[in-house]
C-alpha cells in the first residue's frame, strides 16, 4: 500500500490524521493493540522517528495509550472516540458546504444536489 503525502503539511500531522480516521471510523477498534512504531513506519514508508512523533501526538489527544512493555493501544473510551468522530464529520461537512457556497449554490440547491447524488431525485 502506498501513501501519497502532501508536501505542504508535515508528514507526522498527516499520519496523525490518517490514524485518527482509522480510529474514529472503527477500522482500529477500541482497546485494539497497535502495530509497533517500527512496523507502522514500514507500512507508511516513513522514518520511525516521524511515526513516533505521530504516536506521541495521538497519545496527547488521548486516542491511544502506552502500556509499558506491552505496546500501544487504541483508547477504550468510546465516548471520546464518538466526540472526535462528530467533530471530524462537522469539519468536513462545513468545508463541503463552504465549497458549494463558493460555487454559488444555495442551501436548498446543496440539499437537492446531495439527494441527487444519493439517487433520491
Amino acid at each position: 500500500m502506498s501513501y501519497n503525502f502532501d508536501n505542504n503539511i508535515p508528514i507526522y500531522i498527516q499520519l496523525v490524521d490518517n490514524l485518527k480516521i482509522e480510529i474514529i471510523s472503527g477500522i482500529l477498534k477500541p482497546g485494539e493493540r497497535l502495530a509497533s512504531v517500527r512496523d507502522l513506519a514500514i507500512k507508511y514508508k516513513v522514518n520511525p522517528n516521524t511515526m513516533q512523533k505521530a504516536m506521541l501526538e495521538l497519545e496527547n489527544l488521548k486516542l491511544i495509550y502506552t502500556e509499558r512493555t506491552n505496546g500501544k493501544y487504541v483508547t477504550s473510551d468510546k465516548e471520546l472516540i464518538s466526540k472526535y468522530r462528530e467533530n471530524y464529520a462537522k469539519k468536513i461537512s462545513q468545508k463541503y458546504l463552504q465549497n458549494m457556497q463558493d460555487l454559488g449554490y444555495s442551501h436548498i440547491e446543496i440539499i437537492n444536489y446531495i439527494k441527487i447524488c444519493k439517487g433520491e431525485k
